[in-house]
């Protein structure tokens, strides 16, 4: 059985907090972006996965390198005193939230595609029957 992890990261990005929660499923990690607005409070982030961890859309996943957690107690204090003091996301939740955001790019020109050639279809149909009924009189 595969081991799950979640990971969530709050972070100050100009103009609002945001929360960016890693899930690494096995090998495989997928991050979801969420965006708080005002400063949350522990309690409220807490709140808000409880009650909406299902309702995150994840990005699809990425290969992720898994690191055994040193033993060492000091050495565990200094990572995590790096990690508070580090701004952004790491860079594996970057890639797959790009991923994320590429997909959605891609969707929304197929779809505009779609759209201008129905309405491109739909014009020369016009021009054809008024061409018609022009003849029609002949």
């Amino acid at each position: 059985m595969d081991k799950v992890t979640g990971k969530l990261t709050v972070f100050f990005e100009e103009p609002f907090w945001i929360g960016v929660f890693e899930r690494v499923e096995g090998e495989m990690l997928s991050a979801s972006k969420i965006i708080f607005g005002a400063e949350p409070k522990e309690y409220e982030v807490l709140a808000f996965i409880q009650k909406n961890y299902y309702r995150l859309k994840f990005s699809p996943a990425v290969e992720a390198g898994v690191k055994e957690r040193a033993s060492n107690p000091k050495k565990a204090q200094r990572e995590a005193r790096k990690q508070t003091h580090m701004s952004g996301i790491g860079t594996k939740s970057q890639q797959a939230l790009q991923m994320q955001r590429e997909e959605k790019k891609m969707q929304r020109k197929d779809v505009g595609r779609e759209r201008r050639k129905a309405e491109q279809d739909r014009k020369y149909e016009l021009k054809q029957q008024k061409r018609k009924e022009k003849h029609r009189g002949r």
